[in-house]
């Protein structure tokens, strides 16, 4: 039996309305790749998303 990822990719949009795919569980904070605000900051486990979350990827 193969177990499932307990962690996903999640499509956020950013306020300038770029979307950008990123890691739920990012040990690196993560900037919009167009205007450089922070999209997501590491907290140990699952990061804290800063932007709007669009679609949780599997």
């Amino acid at each position: 039996m193969i177990k499932e990822p307990k962690s996903k990719f999640i499509k956020v949009r950013c306020k300038c309305k770029n979307e950008q795919i990123i890691f739920e569980k990012c040990s690196t904070k993560v900037d919009c790749l167009v205007c450089g605000k922070p999209l997501a900051v590491p907290q140990g486990g699952k990061a804290k998303i800063e932007a709007r979350v669009l679609e949780v990827l599997s």
